[in-house]
């Protein structure tokens, strides 16, 4: 079975990858540990500013590579197949994509729960992801 596990690279995110370990060593099959990067034109390149600021922010983008990087190791350690992608984007709409281009059987997402009116005002990546996925959605309940 192929997963898309998205991770928000807080201290949440472990929990997540620990259910999609566990999902995976029921069900054998591809890891995709993706984390998507804000949507910043800086990091493209469309605006100019000091060269500390884009220094700044390409290594905030590798710090998270880094970090990316060094659980898609553990779980390779654990003699799962898994590959990590950095993409940059709107979350639940690239998420949903990376999904699609890469064919996965299910998306495992971490959940907040921050509550009605957050969701009201700012509203919820895992909520978006399960009205629109097209595959099943394992939703982790988390707190940072």
């Amino acid at each position: 079975m192929s997963l898309l596990v998205a991770v928000d690279l807080s201290e949440s995110s472990r929990t997540v990858i620990d259910h999609a370990r566990s999902l995976a060593a029921a069900y054998p099959g591809k890891i995709w540990l993706v984390h998507v990067a804000p949507p910043e034109p800086d990091f493209v390149g469309y605006r100019v500013g000091p060269q500390s600021v884009r220094d700044g922010l390409a290594q905030h983008v590798h710090k998270d590579h880094r970090q990316l990087q060094h659980w898609a190791e553990d779980l390779r350690s654990s003699g799962l197949d898994c590959t990590a992608l950095l993409v940059q984007g709107p979350l639940a709409s690239t998420i949903l994509s990376e999904a699609n281009r890469l064919d996965v059987q299910v998306i495992v997402v971490g959940s907040h729960g921050q509550g009605a009116v957050h969701r009201l005002f700012v509203g919820s990546t895992s909520e978006a992801i399960l009205r629109a996925a097209t595959v099943p959605v394992f939703v982790v309940p988390t707190v940072d």
